[in-house]
């Protein structure tokens, strides 16, 4: 088994692409929960003849049970333990020391291998009593912690063969001669024309030379809006075709089409992020040095006052090995499996452990607008009838004849009068008027639902004034003609999510900035803002921008939060202290994220940082119990007290070992949302 595994798994297992090994990580996550659940299984059956054959054990509990070559017996079944069992440990401590920063696994590697030494040398004549039994116990609890830990952890991140699969793998190519033949996308070259029909994904970048339409662009620019385009103007790989066909010539294949660059800048992110060691991690290193300090120390005090080598050899094993304390291998990860657990409970999917502890020292939230602070879908915000007519009928007249369409404006509209309860009249003739509205027969009259394009174009008055106002919030206004007269327009906005509004107000509460980055208009940011009482505003932002304004907020010294469900959002999230992917959104957000909310609501941010400043607080306690145990244990199996005849015997510090152990699990268990 591959050591770079244990040794990245146990840096609180950040599931990024470190140093490449992306692919190897993620295939092997799966096997690394198996393998060591076995080998926990396997060693934890061969430990149990172990402690019944070991003396100590038997001593303690007033048993005695021997026969020929029991110790020959013993030894092999505790061989097999240390080389099966501790392999992950052993090569674990040659990795930590070959980069010359010991720690869980070298204090680990130290007491079981001083251990097995010690005790093999007994067994062929050594004076005094072996630790097989506290050798196989470690093993067994060590293995435990690390397979609780990885199993309660999400696998690594596949967010690029997300974003991958976003693009279609086939394309109509059209030849010479107008003739159309189905393609796998990666034969396509540079000059080549491909038709797009309506409701298909663009295959590749390219610029349109046949046909109008209007594309949604939302999920890769964070524009709410579909955008209207025609001849001359781009269509980006991996939008979605709405309305008309289209033929584009292909501009950009492979690595250089706008999502592979998209790929590209997450995977930058999550390769620079860097390797957090968790808090156990770092005790260990310190009792690594204790136990070979304290033990060298024992022996020479020992011999030094006159007693035999074989006395200060056991008195200075018994130092080294009570030194690891079993408890240390189990206080991070029974807080991490419980608050993974309860995270989970709440809606929250927790991706990356190392971030979400970082959570509690956020100074920053950043939030993407469509889809996070918005609902993602149109609703009517305001209906300015023409004199002589109502609100409703105005939007009965709309929504009768755009109940066929599946614009989202359309459904803005339909919802609407859905809410205030109007019967809708059928249409007819019904016809998508591209980039201009819609046209359709109602109750026998011509109606037009249209943009104001059109109404310039034919040169129809309105209320100029009233537009302009409704624009200047970042509306999408539309008109609505019955028999060729004006009988009023109708605003719509992306709709604020009144949640959102309650995120916002608690991260306040907490002295928390909330700041909104967003590839949508200047207008519509300062609208929703203002909706929200954001205190910070970044609009008309571009995807590849993202990630670079969240990199200049971190250089603030903040420790910045990113909440985000497009794809647009991938880098940010990547790039941020802690990226927060809302569960409605792409697969690939959620992937490129340390955190998912399930339930999508912006409130579950609050949840976080309360949830991880609790599991935080709950490990320390668990370190100083685990600590704790050694700080008595240590100066006993040193023979502090033996001038009063007081020695702690190896027996004894496995009960006090064991005690440690159950107050941390209980601890851990007590840990509420």
């Amino acid at each position: 088994m591959s050591h770079e595994h244990n040794d990245e798994h146990h840096n609180n297992h950040e599931h990024e692409h470190h140093e490449g090994g992306h692919d190897h990580h993620d295939h092997d996550h799966g096997a690394m929960v198996e393998d060591f659940k076995k080998r926990f299984y396997i060693s934890l059956i061969a430990t149990i003849p172990i402690l019944i054959l070991s003396p100590m054990i038997q001593d303690f509990l007033g048993f005695e049970w021997t026969f020929p070559f029991d110790q020959y017996v013993l030894f092999a079944l505790a061989s097999f333990v240390f080389f099966y069992g501790g392999l992950p440990f052993l090569t674990g401590a040659r990795d930590e020391l070959k980069q010359k920063n010991p720690g869980m696994m070298t204090l680990i590697g130290l007491a079981i291998v001083v251990a097995y030494v010690y005790s093999s040398m007994v067994v062929f004549g050594l004076e005094g009593r072996n630790f097989f039994w506290e050798l196989a116990t470690l093993v067994d609890i060590m293995l435990l912690g690390h397979w609780i830990e990885m199993r309660s952890i999400m696998g690594a991140s596949n967010a690029l063969e997300e974003l991958v699969k976003l693009m279609p793998n086939e394309a109509h190519k059209v030849d010479k001669d107008g003739n159309v033949e189905d393609v796998a996308v990666s034969e396509l070259t540079e000059g080549d024309h491909v038709l797009v029909k309506p409701g298909e994904k663009v295959p590749v970048d390219g610029d349109i030379i046949d046909g109008k339409t209007t594309i949604d662009e939302s999920m890769l620019t964070g524009e709410s809006v579909p955008v209207e385009k025609g001849e001359g103007e781009e269509a980006i790989g991996g939008s979605v075709n709405q309305e008309g066909s289209i033929t584009i010539t292909v501009q950009k294949t492979g690595d250089d089409t706008y999502l592979s660059q998209v790929i590209g800048l997450v995977k930058e992110a999550q390769e620079s992020k860097s390797k957090t060691q968790d808090i156990s991690n770092r005790a260990a290193k310190w009792l690594f040095y204790l136990a070979l300090g304290s033990g060298i120390l024992t022996f020479i005090i020992w011999l030094a006052l006159g007693h035999p080598v074989d006395v200060a050899m056991e008195r200075m094993v018994t130092v080294m090995v009570i030194t690891c304390p079993h408890a240390l291998g189990l206080a991070a990860p029974l807080v991490v499996a419980v608050s993974t657990s309860l995270s989970a409970k709440n809606g929250l999917l927790i991706r990356n452990r190392a971030n979400f502890e970082g959570a509690r020292q956020l100074n920053a939230v950043v939030f993407d607008k469509t889809g996070t602070l918005t609902k993602g879908e149109f609703g009517v915000t305001d209906i300015i009838p023409e004199e002589g007519y109502q609100e409703q009928d105005v939007l009965k007249w709309a929504a009768s004849l755009e109940q066929k369409s599946e614009h989202p404006l359309a459904q803005g509209i339909i919802k609407k009068a859905e809410e205030n309860n109007l019967s809708l009249e059928d249409n007819d003739e019904f016809e998508s008027m591209t980039g201009k509205g819609l046209r359709g027969t109602v109750n026998g009259k011509e109606v037009k639902v249209v943009s104001p394009g059109f109404m310039n174009e034919q040169n129809y008055s309105f209320n100029q004034e009233t537009y302009d106002s409704l624009s200047e919030e970042g509306k999408t206004v539309v008109f609505v003609l019955v028999e060729q007269e004006l009988i009023g327009m109708i605003a719509l906005a992306d709709m604020v999510r009144e949640d959102a509004k309650e995120a916002i107000s608690s991260l306040k509460e907490q002295g928390i900035h909330s700041i909104m980055l967003t590839g949508d208009s200047e207008k519509v940011a300062n609208w929703v803002a203002k909706q929200l009482g954001i205190d910070e505003v970044y609009a008309e932002v571009l995807p590849d921008e993202k990630a670079d304004q969240v990199k200049k907020i971190k250089e603030k010294g903040w420790n910045v939060a990113m909440t985000g469900d497009g794809v647009n959002d991938a880098p940010a999230l990547a790039t941020a202290d802690l990226g927060i992917a809302i569960g409605t959104g792409t697969d690939v957000a959620m992937e490129s994220a340390d955190i998912v909310l399930v339930k999508s609501n912006p409130k579950d941010v609050v949840q976080i940082m309360r949830l991880s400043k609790k599991t935080y607080n709950k490990m320390i306690q668990n370190l100083w119990w685990a600590a704790g145990y050694n700080i008595i244990a240590i100066p006993l199996a040193a023979g502090i007290l033996a001038p009063i005849g007081i020695i702690l015997s190896p027996a004894v510090g496995a009960i006090l070992m064991s005690l440690s152990t159950v107050v941390v699990a209980i601890n851990a268990k007590l840990l509420k949302a």
